[in-house]
């Protein structure tokens, strides 16, 4: 990691970062996601992708971003505790948020060697599969199967106490 004092970097710092580091002979790998509410699904992840480069960067959903994806009443953390809750991995060393629909913008300014994505996906239905590519990269599937997720956390506390659960 660059003399940065926090890993939680806006894209142009994010950007300056991951130059030195590449310039050093490192190699990059994105993961993203919206981490609302942390589980073993998503340490498994991340540990996962960490494994096959040299520098990991999480990039996270926003908050209106994970609200398009999860729906209403989600995320559940705001995006920036969300992001320090990733940062505080051993295995991540950068973490950006990000608010823009999909990743391919961040693919796009940060240039990653490798896009990892969970074991949910495919090499084949990664939707950014085709912008990875253009600049130079791959996809890479992650992680153990994809036994869990923040809905089921949630659904499992709602039962547990009684509390509506969610889709």
């Amino acid at each position: 990691m660059s003399e940065h004092a926090s890993p939680i970097l806006e894209r142009n710092e994010l950007i300056e970062a991951l130059e030195a580091e590449r310039a050093a002979g490192k190699r990059i790998v994105l993961a993203n996601g919206c981490f609302d509410l942390f589980h073993v699904g998503h340490a498994r992840y991340l540990a996962g992708a960490r494994e096959i480069g040299d520098v990991l960067v999480v990039g996270v959903n926003s908050d209106e971003q994970a609200r398009a994806l999860k729906g209403e009443g989600r995320p559940i953390h705001p995006a920036a505790e969300r992001a320090e809750l990733i940062a505080s991995l051993r295995s991540v060393d950068y973490v950006t948020i990000f608010d823009e629909p999909t990743v391919t913008e961040l693919i796009l300014a940060i240039r990653p060697d490798f896009h990892a994505k969970g074991t949910d996906y495919t090499v084949d239905s990664v939707p950014e599969r085709e912008v990875i590519a253009s600049v130079g990269g791959r996809v890479a599937i992650v992680g153990d199967p994809k036994d869990h997720s923040s809905t089921d956390l949630i659904n499992a506390i709602g039962t547990s106490s009684g509390i509506q659960t969610i889709d």
